[in-house]
C-alpha cells in the first residue's frame, strides 16, 4: 500500500540522495547557460541594429546644395526612403534586444537566485534528517552494546556465585556476597534490556518516518522545484520566439516601404529632370561660312594706318571657324571686321617674343573654380541662370516673410506692454523693431536687384519664333556689319558659360564686373617683367569708363584703342592706348574688331 501511495515520486531514489544533488546542480547550470545564450543573442541584435543605423546614417545625403539637386530625382528619393525604412528596421532589432533583456534575461537571473536558495534549503533539510537518523542509529548501537555487556557481566556473576556456593571451604558471608553481586548484575542486565528495547522501538519509528515521510517530502519538493525549472525554461524558449514574431508586422511594413519606394522610381521623369536641370537656352549655331583669306593680299599700303582701316568698306559677314555647338569652345558668331595688312600683323608676331598671356586667363578661370562666381550668376547659361535667380528670389522672399512675422509678433508684444505696463517696457521692443525694419529693407532691395537681373535674362532668352527669325537673319545679312547689342554666350576658360550683358542695360544698372587683377595677386608678378603684347585688333569705346580699380584703364566715348588680349569669359578686354598705357575695360563698353589671323577672331559689343 505504501509503495502504491508513493507512485512515481522521487522517493524511489531515497538511496540516491547524492545523485539527486548533482542532477539539480546541473539543472541550475543549464539555466545559467541558457541565460548566457539569450544575453549573447541580445548583444548580437544590439550590435546589428547599431551597424544598420550607422550604415543608414553614412549614406544619408549631406546638408548642402547637392542634396537639393539629388532630391529632384525619383531614384534618389527612393534611396532616401530605403535608408529611412532601414533605420526603422534597425529599431525593430533594438526592440528585440530590449524584450529579450526584460522578458527573459532579467526574469531568469532573478529566478536563478530563487532557485539556488530553494535548492539549498531543501538539501539542508535532507542533510539534517540524514544526520538525525544516523545519530539515532548510533544511540541504538550504544544501547545494544551496553545491554550485551550487562548480560555478559550478569552471566559471569552468576557463575561466580554458583562456584562459591559449591565450595565447602568458603564462608557463608562470602557466598552471600557473591549472591548479591549476581543479583545486582542480573538487575543491570534487565535495565539495559529494557532501555535497548525502548530505544529500538523509537529508532524503528524514526527510521520509518525518515524513509517514508521526511525524505519523500524533501524529494517531492526537489521534484516540484525541478519541474518548475523545466517549465520556466520552456516558457522562456517560447518567449524567445514570440519576441521575434511580435516585430514581424513592423519589419514587414519596413520591407513594404522599401518595395514601394523602388516601384516609385520613374526613369522617364528623371530623364526629363536632367533635361530641365541642364537646359542652357542657347541657340544652335548657324552655318559656317567660307572665309577668303586671299582678299587680304589685295590690299594697298594705305590700309596700314589705323584711321584708314576704319573707313574701309566693311566686308560681308562671315562666321568664324570652330566646332559645332554644343561641343564648340567659342560660340560667338560675328562678322569679320577691318584688319591691318597681313604683312604688318606678321611683322608684329615675328618680332615679339613668346608671351605667357594665357596665364591671366588661367588666373581668372581659377577664381571661378574656387567659387568666387559673380553674384548675378552671369557665368551660367541663360536657362540655368534664370533658375538660379528665381531660386534666390524665392529664398529672399522667405527671409522677408520670416522678418515680417517677427515684426508682427513684436508689435503684438508691444501692444500688450502698452496695455499692461507691469508686464514689460514697450520701449524695450523698439530697437528690435527698428533692426527688423532695416533687415526687411535690405532684403527688399536684394529682391529688386535679382528681379532686375531675372527680367533681363527672360527678355534675352530666345523663343522658338526668335530662333527661326535669327536663322533667317544670318542668311540675309551678307553686306552689313552686325552691331552686337545683344548678349553673346561664350565659354569661359574654366569651362563655365558666360552671358555678357547688354551695354545699354549695363549702363542703366550701373553694375560693373570686378577687374581680373583684384583676385589672386600672386599671378601679377608674372606680368611685371613681360614685354609688350602684340596687338590683335582694334576697338572703339561706346561709353566712357573711369578705371578706378587696379589693372583697369579709363577711356572716353568714341576713343580708338588697340586690343592686346581678347575677353576670356570674365567680361574684360585688355587694351593699349600707347606703349606705356594699357589695362582692362569692360567688354560691353567697347566694340572690338579682331584680326582674321588672330586666334578666335570675333567682334564684341
Amino acid at each position: 500500500m505504501v509503495e502504491e501511495r508513493m507512485g512515481d515520486c522521487w522517493s524511489y531514489t531515497k538511496d540516491q540522495f547524492d545523485n539527486l544533488e548533482k542532477h539539480t546542480q546541473w539543472g541550475i547550470e543549464f539555466v545559467e547557460k541558457y541565460t548566457k545564450f539569450v544575453k549573447e543573442r541580445s548583444e548580437i541584435e544590439t550590435n546589428y541594429a547599431k551597424q544598420i543605423r550607422n550604415l543608414s546614417k553614412k549614406y544619408q545625403p549631406k546638408k548642402n546644395s547637392r542634396e537639393e539637386e539629388e532630391s529632384k530625382y525619383t531614384f534618389c528619393r527612393a534611396f532616401l526612403t530605403t535608408l529611412n525604412e532601414l533605420n526603422d528596421y534597425a529599431g525593430q532589432h533594438e526592440v528585440i534586444a530590449e524584450n529579450l533583456t526584460s522578458q527573459i534575461i532579467t526574469e531568469l537571473s532573478r529566478y536563478l537566485q530563487e532557485l539556488k536558495a530553494e535548492r539549498k534549503s531543501h538539501f539542508h533539510d535532507g542533510r539534517k534528517a540524514q544526520q538525525h537518523i544516523e545519530s539515532s542509529w548510533k544511540q541504538l548501537e550504544s544501547c545494544k552494546r551496553r545491554f550485551e555487556r550487562d548480560c555478559k557481566e550478569a552471566d559471569r556473576a552468576q557463575q561466580y556465585f554458583e562456584k562459591m556456593d559449591a565450595d565447602i571451604n568458603v564462608t557463608k558471608a562470602d557466598v552471600e556476597k557473591a549472591r548479591q553481586q549476581a543479583q545486582m548484575r542480573h538487575q543491570m542486565a534487565a535495565d539495559s534490556k529494557s532501555d535497548y528495547s525502548a530505544y529500538l522501538q523509537k529508532f524503528n519509528q524514526e527510521q520509518n518516518e525518515h524513509y517514508y515521510t521526511v525524505i519523500p517530502n524533501i524529494f517531492q519538493k526537489l521534484q516540484d522545484m525541478e519541474e518548475k525549472r523545466i517549465d520556466r525554461i520552456g516558457v522562456c524558449m517560447k518567449t524567445f520566439a514570440d519576441v521575434d514574431r511580435q516585430v514581424l508586422p513592423i519589419v514587414g511594413k519596413c520591407l513594404d516601404g522599401m518595395t514601394k519606394a523602388a516601384e516609385s522610381i520613374e526613369p522617364k521623369t528623371d530623364s526629363k529632370q536632367v533635361v530641365e536641370s541642364y537646359k542652357s537656352g542657347f541657340e544652335p549655331p548657324g552655318d559656317v561660312e567660307f572665309e577668303d583669306y586671299g582678299q587680304a593680299m589685295k590690299r594697298t599700303a594705305s590700309d596700314t594706318s589705323l584711321s584708314n582701316s576704319r573707313d574701309v568698306k566693311e566686308k560681308p559677314k562671315e562666321k568664324s571657324k570652330g566646332k559645332l555647338w554644343p561641343f564648340i569652345k567659342n560660340k560667338n558668331k560675328s562678322p569679320k571686321q577691318h584688319k591691318e595688312p597681313l604683312s604688318h600683323r606678321l611683322n608684329d608676331f615675328m618680332t615679339s617674343k613668346p608671351k605667357m598671356h594665357c596665364l591671366r586667363s588661367l588666373r581668372r578661370g581659377l577664381s571661378l573654380k574656387l567659387g568666387s562666381g559673380p553674384e548675378d550668376f552671369s557665368h551660367l547659361p541663360p536657362e540655368q541662370r534664370r533658375k538660379k535667380l528665381q531660386g534666390k528670389i524665392d529664398e529672399l522672399n522667405k527671409d522677408i516673410q520670416k522678418e515680417m512675422d517677427q515684426r508682427d509678433a513684436l508689435t503684438k508684444m508691444k501692444d500688450v506692454y502698452v496695455k499692461n505696463p507691469q508686464m514689460g517696457d514697450p520701449a524695450s521692443v523698439d530697437p528690435r523693431l527698428s533692426e527688423i525694419g532695416q533687415n526687411i529693407e535690405k532684403l527688399q532691395f536684394e529682391v529688386q536687384k535679382f528681379e532686375g537681373w531675372l527680367a533681363e535674362v527672360e527678355e534675352r532668352m530666345p523663343s522658338k519664333s526668335d530662333t527661326h527669325r535669327r536663322s533667317g537673319l544670318y542668311e540675309t545679312q551678307n553686306n552689313t556689319t552686325v552691331s552686337n547689342n545683344c548678349a553673346q554666350d561664350r565659354e569661359s576658360p574654366d569651362g563655365s558659360y558666360t552671358e555678357e550683358q547688354n551695354s545699354e542695360t549695363q549702363v542703366k544698372a550701373n553694375i560693373n564686373p570686378i577687374p581680373p587683377t583684384s583676385t589672386t595677386p600672386e599671378f601679377d608678378d608674372e606680368f611685371d617683367d613681360e614685354e609688350a603684347l602684340p596687338t590683335i585688333g582694334t576697338c572703339k569705346a561706346l561709353y566712357p569708363f573711369e578705371g578706378h580699380n587696379e589693372g583697369t584703364i579709363s577711356v572716353a566715348e568714341g576713343e580708338l584703342l588697340y586690343v592686346i588680349e581678347e575677353d576670356k569669359g570674365d567680361g574684360w578686354t585688355r587694351v593699349r592706348r600707347n606703349e606705356d598705357e594699357e589695362g582692362y575695360v569692360p567688354t560691353s563698353y567697347v566694340e572690338v574688331f579682331l584680326e582674321t589671323n588672330a586666334k578666335g577672331a570675333m567682334t564684341y559689343i
